[in-house]
Order: C-alpha cells, then structure tokens, then sequence
C-alpha cells in the first residue's frame, strides 16, 4: 500500500505512526511542500518511525498517482461546506486525485472545525490570503500559504 502526503500535519503523522505500530505495512510518497518545504519535516518524522518513505516535487503528484492508493493530508480549518483551507497546493493534489478515482482524505482535529462557507480562495480568513507579492529581478513572485478545496 502507497499512501501520498502532502504537507505537514501532527495528526497525519500521529495516525500513519499508529497505523505502523499495529503492523499495517505501507510506505509513504510525501510532496516537498514548497515555499516552506515542510515536506521535508512530515519525510524525517515518519522515517524516524521506520515507515518507507520517499519524497516527490509537488508538481510530480500527476506522476505518481497512479502508484498511490490514497492521498491523506491535513488541515488548517474545515468548513461548514464540507471544503477545507489547507497548505497551498492542497487542491491541486484533490483535483489529480480525483481524476485518478483515488480516496482524498483528510485528519483533523475538531477544533479546526470553523463556521465558514468560502467559495473560492478569495473568502479566506485573512491569516490565510496571500501576502503582498515579493519582487526579484523585476518580477513579481507570489506565494500564497493556503487553499480552498471544495
């Protein structure tokens, strides 16, 4: 069993180390994470559990779909539409997932649960929009910490 991660979340790693300790085998395709590269925090803590892991660049999600048999990631609210706000990139990874016809699940502890119904990544609470966008070599770069997916 292959199971892709996304992101950092203490409760994903807390239910993948469970899961190990009561003898599931499986092995874990974690995505970098960028701009934070948290990818990197979620690889060490579950190979310091002995769990397989390996790392991809987020934009291989398309890649190895195929090789996973779900996607299990976290989130920093979940919202009364049944959406959630989660690491920039979290929808992305949805919508491949979806195509793919593969499980997309989410852990989350319930005080994350929150009374928004946003519709797009513009109705986000404002500790999740986007910061003014940086500027090198005369372009403009923009990093946005979070997404909506619905």
């Amino acid at each position: 069993m292959a199971i892709l991660v996304h992101g950092y979340s203490n409760v994903v790693c807390g239910c993948l180390q469970h899961a190990a300790k009561s003898g599931v085998r499986f092995k874990v395709i974690v995505t970098q994470g960028q701009p934070e590269c948290d990818g990197f925090k979620t690889a060490s803590t579950l190979q310091e559990a002995g769990i397989p892991v390996e790392m991809i660049l987020d934009t291989a999600v398309g890649y190895v779909i195929q090789e996973v048999d779900m996607v299990l990631t976290g989130a920093a609210g979940v919202c009364e539409s049944g959406g959630i706000i989660n690491k920039i990139g979290t929808f992305q990874v949805a919508a491949i997932a979806k195509e793919a016809k593969k499980p997309f699940c989410v852990a989350s502890e319930s005080y994350k649960f929150c009374r928004l119904y946003p519709l797009s990544p513009t109705d986000l609470p404002d500790a999740e929009k986007e910061q003014p966008p940086r500027v090198e070599q005369g372009i403009k770069i923009r990093q946005p910490p979070s997404d909506f997916t619905p």
